[in-house]
């Protein structure tokens, strides 16, 4: 079957982003056939450099891009910048608040050299009382509830990936979808606004809700009232923990057939899932007593064949192993910057049946640039002129 064509072919974005929350709104828009183009500054975005949690931040965001540097600081940076974006249908930005204004690049600017320009801005805040402020993944997370959710009781804790950068870029990206959709009508674009601290309330809208229906505040979910009887993790024989669940009478029925608990499905203590919630505190260590003696392979085995909820508690590393993700494809081959191959995970839909792909590797610092500068219309000794002050 062939390669679709990908739903955002012939749409050029101009992207002046770093770290995680930029990179991705034009990481979606590039795995979905947008051409986009990273300007860095002359020793490159930071992220190349990163160590330790931020190591993996360059490749896994900048796929499918092509990368030119450029000095902003100086008027014939600025110059060449200008002209790029006149080419673009998208202009993408992360950088502090007011940033893009002082290097004449803001949405102002631009919409009045070209009225079809969207602008995407990925900020901490929206504007309003905070927008000054200097936000951080994890900042928003313990001022936005989502660190008090995630910990135990008195012991807050952020989420164990860049949730909120990951979504925010996303949110940018949608944003920039629906002008795009916004300009066929119009034809004229918009200024697009993305931010942290309002992608973490977002999320934890939820409880929010909870509290605004029932009058109760929501607990971290470590220390909550279970909904469910059975909804817990487990440590087995060898040490090994999986989670297992039982989230209805019929998979409670199922589950003590299974495993031969006549006793307890006949229990009139445990007759329906609220009788089962209000007696967690001594079934729970029922359960792991019965339990602990199954391997976590036996256990997975039996959960799966009577299609009961179970998940093996798994690291970040094994996934590279995972049969289901090598068997659909949701790893793709990539060339890591000092030239190893590994795999990574591509955007977790499909479009008719096709995962959008791997086009271009994490491009290197201006692998574009001169050609991208020609295309321009610049000449060799321009280029070269730009280039020595792009290294």
């Amino acid at each position: 079957m062939p390669e679709p064509t990908l739903p955002y072919e012939g749409i050029r974005v101009v992207e002046f982003t770093h770290m995680v929350m930029g990179p991705t709104c034009g990481m979606v828009l590039a795995d979905l056939g947008a051409e986009v183009i990273k300007v860095e500054p002359p020793q490159g975005d930071n992220t190349r450099r990163l160590l330790g949690s931020g190591a993996g931040f360059y490749p896994l965001f900048n796929r499918n891009k092509k990368s030119i540097a450029l000095d902003l600081q100086t008027p014939e940076g600025r110059e060449a910048a200008l002209r790029l974006i006149a080419t673009a249908d998208i202009v993408s930005e992360n950088f502090r608040p007011g940033t893009m204004k002082k290097l004449g690049l803001d949405h102002a600017t631009l919409s009045k050299l070209n009225p079809r320009i969207i602008s995407v801005s990925h900020k901490g805040f929206l504007p309003g009382p905070y927008d000054h402020r200097t936000a951080l993944d994890e900042v928003v997370q313990m001022m936005g509830g989502l660190a008090y959710m995630t910990g135990r009781p008195g012991d807050p804790l952020r989420a164990g990936t860049s949730v909120n950068d990951i979504m925010g870029g996303m949110f940018g990206a949608i944003g920039a979808m629906a002008a795009l959709a916004q300009r066929e009508k119009t034809g004229r674009g918009q200024e697009v606004q993305s931010a942290l601290f309002e992608n973490n309330v977002f999320l934890v809208a939820q409880h929010m809700m909870q509290f605004a229906v029932t009058g109760k505040p929501a607990a971290p979910m470590p220390g909550r009232i279970s909904a469910w009887a059975v909804y817990d993790v487990f440590t087995v024989r060898d040490g090994d923990q999986i989670f297992l669940a039982a989230v209805s009478d019929t998979q409670w029925k199922i589950f003590c057939e299974a495993f031969g608990y006549a006793d307890l499905l006949a229990d009139e203590r445990l007759k329906t899932n609220n009788d089962r919630v209000r007696a967690r505190e001594w079934l729970i260590p029922v359960l792991r007593e019965r339990l602990a003696s199954h391997s976590a392979a036996e256990l997975s085995a039996t959960f799966e064949q009577h299609g009961l909820p179970f998940a093996p508690i798994t690291r970040p590393q094994d996934l590279f192993d995972d049969p289901h993700l090598n068997a659909t494809g949701g790893l793709a081959p990539i060339e890591l910057p000092d030239g190893r191959q590994t795999r990574v995970p591509l955007l977790p839909f499909t479009v008719d049946g096709h995962r959008p792909g791997l086009r271009l590797q994490p491009p290197r610092l201006n692998e574009h640039g001169p050609g991208l500068l020609r295309e321009l219309g610049y000449g060799e000794e321009e280029i070269a002129r730009l280039m020595g002050s792009g290294k």
